[in-house]
Formats: C-alpha cells, sequence, structure tokens
C-alpha cells in the first residue's frame, strides 16, 4: 500500500476536514489539544475559510475549523514552509476567528474560546525540545489566566518528533507519527490497526482510493512544496557563500588596516629606541649606567652593553 503525505494542504484537509472525518478529527484533537483524555465528544466540522465583513481585512484560509460541542472554535493549520511572519499570521487568524463570532448588536458574553493548532514541518522554537508548545494569556508575575484561556495557541513541531514506531504509546505519539511517516509505510501499523480512526484515517490517504483528478491535484501540490524547499534552500547557500564571501573580504581590509597601524606602531617604537640609544651613547662619557637608564629609559644592562661596545670599538 502507497500512502498520501497528511502534510500538503490537499491531503491534510481530505485526511481531518470531511464530513466521514469527524471521529478521526475528534481523535487528533483529543490527542494533540486535550493531552490524550477524551473531553471532545462531538463536534461540527465548518467552512474553514474565513471572510471579514470588513474590507480592511484580509480574508484568511485554514485548513480546517470546527466547533466544539460547548461552542468552542478550533482552527488547524497544517504548515510545510517557513514564510515570513508566519507566526504573527497565526495570530492574526486566531483573534479573527474569534472576533468573527458576533454577528452585528450581539453581545460580548456570546463569545466562545478559540483554540489554534498549528502543525509545521519546520523548527519555530530552537530553544526548548518540547514537540508540543501551548501558549495562552497569563499574567506575567502570579501565572494566573485571563478570562478562562479565551484565545490559546498550540504548536505541534514535527521535526522534534524523533521516536520510532516501537517507542510510541500515548495517541498524541500515534498521531504525530502518523503526520510524519506516514508516505514511507507500506501497511498500517499493529498499533494504530487497533484504533478504528487509524484505520479510517489511513484508508483516506492511501492512493488506491484517490481518483485520477485528486492524485493530479496532490502531485501538483507536492510538487511546488518542493520547488519552494529548494529555492529556500538555495537563497540560504547562495547568502552564506555571499556571506562568506563578503567576510573575506571584510577580513582582508581589517588585515591590511591592522597591518598598516601594526607596523606604523613598530617603526615608531623603532625609532624611539633608536634615538634613546643615540641618546645613551652620547651621555656615556658623562653620566654613569643608572642615570643614563633613567634618562632614556633603556635598561641598565643594555646601556653597560653599549658602553662595552663602545669601549671595545675605541680600543
Amino acid at each position: 500500500m502507497k500512502f498520501i503525505s497528511p502534510k500538503t494542504d490537499f491531503a491534510f484537509k481530505k485526511i481531518f476536514a470531511s464530513q466521514e472525518s469527524k471521529p478521526i478529527l475528534i481523535s487528533f484533537l483529543n490527542a494533540l489539544v486535550y493531552h490524550n483524555q477524551p473531553l471532545i465528544q462531538d463536534l461540527e466540522i465548518i467552512d474553514p475559510y474565513q471572510s471579514s465583513p470588513l474590507p480592511i481585512l484580509k480574508d484568511s484560509f485554514l485548513d480546517v475549523k470546527a466547533k466544539l460541542k460547548d461552542g468552542s472554535l478550533v482552527i488547524i493549520e497544517m504548515q510545510v514552509l517557513q514564510v515570513e511572519s508566519f507566526a504573527r499570521r497565526v495570530l492574526y487568524n486566531a483573534a479573527k476567528a474569534y472576533s468573527l463570532q458576533l454577528g452585528k448588536g450581539e453581545g460580548y458574553r456570546y463569545l466562545k474560546p478559540v483554540i489554534a493548532l498549528t502543525i509545521t514541518d519546520f523548527i519555530m522554537f530552537p530553544e526548548n525540545n518540547q514537540v508540543i508548545n501551548h501558549f495562552e494569556f497569563r499574567e506575567k508575575s502570579t501565572n494566573i489566566s485571563y478570562v478562562e484561556n479565551y484565545l490559546q495557541l498550540l504548536f505541534v513541531e514535527l521535526p522534534k518528533f524523533e521516536k520510532q514506531l516501537e517507542q510510541l504509546e500515548d495517541l498524541d505519539e500515534l498521531w504525530m507519527y502518523f503526520l510524519k511517516n506516514a508516505p514511507s509505510l507500506d501497511t498500517v501499523p499493529d498499533k494504530m490497526a487497533q484504533l478504528p480512526e487509524f484505520q479510517q484515517a489511513f484508508g483516506i490517504a492511501s492512493q488506491a482510493n484517490l481518483t485520477r483528478k485528486e492524485l493530479e491535484e496532490l502531485g501538483k501540490r507536492e510538487m511546488f512544496i518542493h520547488d519552494q524547499q529548494g529555492l529556500i534552500i538555495f537563497a540560504e547557500k547562495q547568502g552564506i557563500e555571499q556571506g562568506m564571501k563578503q567576510g573575506r573580504e571584510q577580513g582582508m581590509k581589517q588585515g591590511m588596516k591592522q597591518g598598516r597601524e601594526e607596523g606604523m606602531k613598530q617603526g615608531k617604537e623603532e625609532g624611539e629606541k633608536e634615538k634613546a640609544q643615540t641618546i645613551a651613547r652620547q651621555l656615556l662619557p658623562l653620566l654613569d649606567d643608572e642615570t643614563i637608564s633613567q634618562t632614556t629609559g633603556i635598561p641598565v644592562e643594555e646601556i653597560r652593553k653599549l658602553r662595552w661596545t663602545s669601549q671595545k670599538a675605541i680600543d
């Protein structure tokens, strides 16, 4: 069997956002958002397109959007490419989903929590090794929650997840392994085959169950991602080479400058030393070695050598 990669937006939506995918999405959210606790019993998968009534606001395209039984909204985005200001985009989409809940004249009491779950195929937080990072509003010094965490941001960084199949224990680990490794599997692993939601997810992800049009669409999406990744790698390589070139040029310039300065300094020191030695030779017939040393700054031992050399030349 051959499985499509859930990392592409096309495949991710097909697996998690279709109406028949409700059990899959419930299991997925319970695992990643609620730490493997079966808190979600039912949900409604809704149109992920966020259209704003105000023309000054950008429209948003999410991968999956769902409303939980208590009215809470969950927006999910699978992001393969690291683009500029992505972290701000995530916050914008979450804040927009929160603000668009109210219709004209509706009170703020009708607002429900929004949870933004973002899965990335790149590292966003290199300062820690946590695969899942959970952010919410809290008072800085006392850690008190603000209005019961009505806006939460969760990030799952797939590159940090390195567990092998035999190491998987909890449901969240099974889902992260599925997202990261599905295309490399030939069969459904036994640990996952025992769970109906994974049987269904692998069934949807099987290339054998896709139409020719869907396979073509998937191929276009994957090709686009590969091209963009290639451009990023090329840009990084060019940046490194350009940085090295500039570094060498700056190093040469700096080296030449330091060389000139050190040469001038050394020449000046040698000139001053020669001048002091000339004065010391003139004072040899007049003063003792200690006095000449104090006057010229030349060590006494060198004064004695100068006196011996001068005396020898006379003899």
